[in-house]
């Protein structure tokens, strides 16, 4: 037990000092009044710093969630942000669960049978609450889906069950978080053993292409909308 517990510590830790160095901890400058609780002080430059202690907490609780669902195709992780598009797709594929990346979110997809890309998920994932609002909002108005977040200091929770307090601006600080959850969920189906080393590098999550363009526009109803694509 005490070496269980050893180990254990020794991983957290070293979790704790990945996401120090891939600036998981540099919120926004901003901070929503629900995200506070997360943040342990602003800097002078106005960044808020947030407690990593807590981002880890909560990246376990979704991994322990993530393994309590049967069927590993229930869980969708999407992300319309391409920047994030290799982590979701590395993260898919190391899971099984099933991976929506790098596209703008079609209409219906979690309430029409009749749509190619009909999803029924009981667990969603998304890395940013901000760009994946039409598809919280629907998957949330469907039926009971739970939600899971990585969200700014300046991020949104509407729909948003489970908040995983973190950078999710920057493509290494997602990379990480979604490295990081990736490991605790093959830890806890026993894929990967507590003490020994996991292979798979935090590397082969970071999106490659680097130019993101942002790019708003109106909608039919003349609401503003938010896209993302890559600058190739």
């Amino acid at each position: 037990m005490e070496t269980f517990k050893r180990l254990s510590m020794a991983e957290k830790e070293a979790d704790l000092r990945l996401m120090l160095i891939a600036n998981v901890h540099l919120g926004a400058k901003n901070c929503d009044l629900f995200m506070r609780k997360y943040a342990l002080k602003q800097t002078s430059d106005g960044v808020f710093i947030i407690n990593l202690k807590e981002t880890w907490e909560k990246l376990e609780l979704a991994a322990r969630i993530i393994v309590a669902t049967e069927n590993p195709e229930d869980v969708v992780v999407q992300s319309s942000r391409p920047d994030a598009q290799d982590a979701v797709m590395k993260f898919a594929e190391l899971t099984g669960v099933h991976p929506v990346a790098g596209r703008r979110f079609l209409p219906s997809t979690y309430t029409n049978h009749c749509q190619p890309a009909f999803r029924d998920p009981r667990l969603l994932i998304v890395a940013d609450p901000r760009a994946d609002f039409q598809a919280m909002e629907e998957a949330a108005s469907h039926g009971n889906v739970r939600i899971v977040a990585f969200c700014d200091t300046d991020s949104p929770l509407n729909y948003v069950g489970i908040a995983i307090p973190g950078n999710n601006k920057g493509k290494n600080s997602v990379a990480c978080l979604f490295w990081v959850l990736t490991k605790m969920v093959l830890r806890m189906r026993g894929v990967v053993r507590l003490g020994k080393p996991w292979k798979v590098a935090v590397d082969d999550f970071i999106c490659r292409k680097t130019e993101v363009v942002i790019t708003k526009k109106e909608n039919e109803e003349g609401e503003d909308v938010v896209e993302f694509h890559l600058d190739a």
